[in-house]
């Protein structure tokens, strides 16, 4: 499972009868913006897959880490946050501008709950600038096209696929989107991804009958995918260290958590 939304399903009236994924990955990372339903249906999927708790958190963690090598080591001034969630604490933009205030930042999502706290709580230092677009990550001319509203495709970009490539569930067309965006930025951009993985060796076998269940009780479908197949999506980039590796050890110091069934990564494009 993963934090992400931008997806069909998510636009348009609040349905709160069926469990939503990033309603209810905030109830596992302890958030209130979630419904009774969202609740059931995690608390089902935790007695499945008692990991996931660990996975949601590490993910999170990935993200805090992430942005700030990329603002403070690498110099990173412009975000485009695709699936964002639905906002918490410490967001892209709170990281990135907390090191550059002038930093600015475009959060792509189409999950009602999340447009709703977007409008309100993704607000900006009055240096920088923060954005939410309305949008599907299958639809990346669309996504590419409106954030140019606010960032500079001249200069580098990070772009941010935390959790949202496993709701694309053809594995060719996940990778066209990733094409499709970092063609459109310059060298010099990043990728930064995670992913969840049914890969034996990182406990993620469990994640198999978890999302059976899941894509029979809750929106938007989702997949988990193999190292290799992970790995594909950042062909023709850098992979920085320390690789593609558990979310959760990522960049962590000799103190990091135990490995979840998540992997993370960051490139840099040539």
């Amino acid at each position: 499972m993963s934090e992400g939304g931008g997806l069909p399903g998510g636009a348009g009236a609040l349905d709160t009868r069926v469990a939503h994924n990033a309603r209810v990955w905030n109830y596992w990372i302890g958030g209130r913006d979630n419904y009774g339903v969202d609740q059931r249906v995690g608390e089902h999927v935790v007695t499945m897959f008692p990991v996931i708790r660990e996975v949601a958190r590490a993910d999170r963690d990935f993200l805090g880490r992430a942005v700030r090598f990329l603002a403070a080591e690498r110099g990173v001034r412009q975000f485009l946050d695709i699936g964002t969630g639905l906002p918490t604490v410490d967001n892209t933009h709170e990281i990135a501008q907390r090191i550059a205030p002038e930093s600015r930042i475009v959060y792509v999502d189409n999950d009602p709950v999340v447009l709703m706290h977007a409008r309100t709580l993704l607000t900006s230092a009055p240096e920088g600038v923060t954005d939410y677009l309305d949008a599907d990550v299958r639809d990346p001319d669309v996504i590419l096209e409106r954030a140019a509203a606010t960032l500079d495709f001249t200069r580098p970009v990070a772009v941010m696929m935390l959790g949202i490539l496993n709701f694309v569930l053809d594995s060719e067309r996940a990778r066209e989107v990733v094409r499709r965006i970092m063609a459109a930025v310059p060298s010099g951009s990043y990728l930064a991804l995670t992913h969840p993985t049914f890969d034996a060796d990182l406990g993620g076998t469990g994640n198999i009958p978890a999302m059976t269940y899941w894509n029979e009780h809750a929106t938007p479908p989702i997949t988990a995918r193999g190292r290799a197949e992970i790995a594909a999506f950042l062909d023709g980039l850098e992979l920085l260290e320390p690789g593609l590796v558990p979310c959760s050890q990522w960049r962590a110091g000799p103190d990091s958590p135990d490995a979840v069934p998540q992997f993370g990564a960051v490139a840099v494009k040539p």
